[in-house]
């Protein structure tokens, strides 16, 4: 643990890894999104769009978003958007929120179904060991959530290659004759700006990490290794579903659809624990830049949030998004996820790639 502690690692690449942690879950943990946006586009189609305009569209954006983070001291979204949109800021509060109780509620029920189909633990229980495990979290707040975040990251990149493995060794030829077919339809790029562009709302929840970065050199690099972090176990993914193309495009989770032709039961067991892991981690990286925001604005009035208010905060906002999980409303609010996608281009990157970069380069801080 001696390197997870280290200056390097923290500054470098802890925001990465702290990003991939809160993307995942809804980024690529089923895998439906990977054949949605990537894989629908054919093997050649998905790999460009994936390693040209998604992690290059990431890469640069978490740069940008570092940088502008360490330079006016924003380590939280209420302060970085108040440094950049001024009175506006609470426009992107509005779009977080959405998208904070849309995720709340799918990883709430997500976890409860994990746990009861593959380990026989009633929904309620489930859904409540996840309840504990973000609470503890919150509670204990930035240190070690960092750690967890981080620690299970690593152990993500671990099982992430053994699923690669497995599909090497037991659909190798299948995967070098799908990418040697050399199919890229049409549009292939636009599937890649989607992906990137649906799944950067969760950016700035990252910026409570970003307070061990001090340069501009250690801002860039760490944002540009954060593209490449936040992407790897999705690539690793990628390539072991082109081995089932196109039969898999159809899967409502390819994760399980793969793991159950692999054949390797323990290797299941594992990909299940490491999924409920980052239902956690999500949930948990989500919350704590709430936690963070609400810390902010106490602060300026000569305040502070208590401890034992954080995993209070933590069990309001899941009660909520499992709520409306129940009553049906998440489907309902998931429908506009496009729009709410959209509306934070509008509020976060075009600002940050206009008025942010004229602040970044003009702008002195005291």
């Amino acid at each position: 643990m001696t390197f997870l502690n280290s200056s390097s690692f923290k500054k470098y690449l802890l925001p990465g890894l702290v990003f991939q942690s809160v993307v995942i879950a809804g980024g690529y943990g089923t895998g439906r999104e990977l054949v949605e946006y990537f894989l629908n586009y054919g093997p050649l189609g998905g790999l460009l769009g994936m390693l040209i305009i998604t992690t290059v569209m990431w890469s640069v954006l978490l740069a940008l978003t570092f940088e502008f983070s360490r330079k006016f001291r924003a380590y939280d979204y209420r302060t970085f958007f108040i440094k950049l949109i001024g009175p506006f800021w609470f426009l992107f509060e509005i779009l977080y929120f959405i998208l904070l109780f849309i995720v709340l509620g799918v990883i709430g029920s997500a976890a409860g179904a994990l746990l009861r189909d593959n380990f026989g633990i009633p929904f309620i229980i489930g859904v409540m060991i996840m309840l504990c495990a973000i609470g503890f979290l919150t509670f204990k707040g930035s240190g070690l959530i960092e750690k967890f975040l981080s620690s299970w990251s690593i152990v993500l990149y671990i099982v992430y290659g053994l699923f690669l493995i497995a599909a090497v060794v037991k659909f190798g030829p299948e995967i070098q004759k799908n990418f040697s077919s050399g199919i890229a339809l049409p549009k292939w790029s636009l599937g890649g700006f989607k992906y990137a562009l649906y799944n950067m709302g969760v950016i700035p929840a990252v910026l409570f990490c970003v307070s061990h970065i001090k340069t501009r050199k250690e801002a860039i690099s760490a944002g540009l290794l954060g593209g490449l972090i936040g992407i790897l176990p999705g690539l690793l993914f990628y390539i072991a579903v082109v081995s089932h193309y196109p039969a898999v495009l159809p899967e409502e989770v390819p994760a399980d659809y793969l793991l159950r032709n692999f054949g390797f039961a323990s290797l299941r067991i594992l990909y299940l624990v490491v999924l409920i892991g980052t239902l956690i981690e999500t949930g948990t990286g989500f919350i704590h830049a709430v936690n963070q925001r609400i810390q902010s604005a106490l602060q300026a009035k000569g305040k502070k949030l208590l401890r034992w208010q954080r995993p209070v905060v933590a069990l309001v906002l899941l009660l909520i998004g499992l709520g409306l999980s129940t009553f049906g409303l998440i489907p309902l609010i998931a429908k506009g996820y496009g729009t709410v996608s959209w509306g934070f281009f509008i509020v976060y990157i075009i600002p940050l790639a206009t008025v942010g970069l004229y602040k970044i380069f003009k702008k002195k801080t005291n």
